[in-house]
């Protein structure tokens, strides 16, 4: 059954660490951007993050790409 994939909408997502917990872990908060064209370039998308970390208060843990799909069976 051949199935066609067709891309909806990307998320860019910027982990930050605010902070850590008395047992020495990093407390991690997650800043998200909407409406990334899901057809940009990763490395777009990465280095947007990087601009966009610049202006945050907390250190960067991670830049992270979120892509949702639809799945439907070929006719």
């Amino acid at each position: 059954m051949p199935v066609t994939v067709t891309p909806l909408v990307s998320r860019l997502q910027l982990r930050l660490i605010v902070g850590v917990d008395e047992g020495g872990n990093p407390i991690v908060r997650t800043r998200s951007y909407a409406n990334i064209k899901p057809n940009a370039s990763d490395e777009a998308v990465y280095l947007t993050g990087q601009d966009l970390a610049a202006f945050q208060e907390h250190d960067l843990e991670s830049i992270r790409r979120v892509n949702e799909f639809e799945l439907s069976e070929e006719e």
